[in-house]
């Protein structure tokens, strides 16, 4: 029964000589539906509505960890998954505050910015979350874009860019000099891959694609040889589902790291990956390391700590 429709009974004693058909058309004031409470940043209760500053309501359900760039190299990101819009939206205007603060910082010293540390990454973003967080409104602190394959919504701090809105001059970008290849055996890989190679990229760490180049068609992966043997490269991230054995064939060829992404791609027994994992795991080439399935984030930034 919606919210604004009571029975005589709910609505007071004074209504109770109506009969119980009358009731029925009893109505009170509507009251705002709770996803426009969440897009205002207001709590609801009953007809009243409290306003609430963005930091107070922030910090209701989330204590973000600034520093963790500090300590781990790579800041924290927002996994998507079960958070509503709002939570979303507070979360990243927070994130690129922070980031702001530190360009502001750096750039009244020596000028010189960690690339990694202006990474402002949300993962597990369906389109229509996304589209729901835009009704929200921009952000006050940075500029979002969707990449829809990925799934991952990022944001752009506004102190990266002058007034004009342009890439600033004045700062210097701290990053390694070595690249990352992230290869996938195939085309239904591609979120997995697209997740660690935008949080790669996103990082400031160059990437070259080698996509669709599974087992089966053998020679794909040997006709990549040059890229993945490059001597710019430090790691090499390999997704795959199915029988998961293109790792397996690529540790074999290359004398960098190579972290195994399994996938949940595969028919029946695949069992949403862990056929893929398994075989990962029990890869007869030294020098394979291997994350939990689908986490393309995860191997991303196992690759960034390979590169240091």
């Amino acid at each position: 029964m919606p919210l604004y429709r009571r029975s005589l009974c709910q609505l007071g004693r004074e209504c109770s000589r109506h009969s119980l058909i009358q009731s029925r058309f009893v109505t009170r004031k509507p009251l705002l539906p709770f996803r426009l409470c969440q897009h205002r940043h207001i709590s609801c209760s009953g007809t009243k509505l409290n306003s609430q500053s963005p930091d107070e309501i922030l910090s209701a359900f989330a204590n973000l960890d600034h520093s963790r760039v500090k300590r781990a190299g790579f800041p924290e990101a927002v996994f998507g998954q079960g958070k509503t819009p709002s939570q979303i939206h507070l979360i990243l205007d927070s994130m690129a505050n922070n980031v702001n603060e530190m360009i502001d910082a750096a750039s009244e010293s020596d000028g010189i910015v960690n690339s990694a540390s202006t990474a402002i990454i949300a993962t597990r973003i369906d389109k229509s979350v996304y589209d729901e967080v835009l009704e929200i409104g921009p952000l006050k602190y940075g500029i979002m874009q969707y990449h829809e394959t990925a799934k991952i919504l990022s944001v752009r701090a506004n102190a990266l860019n002058d007034v004009n809105g342009n890439e600033r001059t004045d700062l210097q970008f701290s990053t390694t000099q070595k690249s990352v290849v992230v290869a996938c055996a195939g085309t239904t890989d591609l979120p997995v891959a697209e997740e660690a190679a935008l949080t790669l990229s996103l990082s400031g760490i160059q990437v070259t694609r080698v996509y669709d180049c599974g087992v089966a068609g053998l020679h794909r992966i040997l006709t990549a040889l040059p890229k993945l043997r490059d001597p710019s490269v430090g790691c090499v991230l390999v997704c795959a589902g199915m029988d998961g054995a293109l790792p397996s064939v690529v540790g074999g060829l290359v004398d960098v790291p190579v972290v195994a992404i399994p996938t949940s791609v595969g028919y029946g027994v695949s069992l949403g990956g862990i056929s893929a994992l398994l075989t990962m795991l029990n890869s007869c080439s030294p020098g394979v390391g291997v994350v939990n399935v689908d986490n393309g984030f995860g191997g991303a930034v196992w690759a960034m700590k390979c590169l240091r």
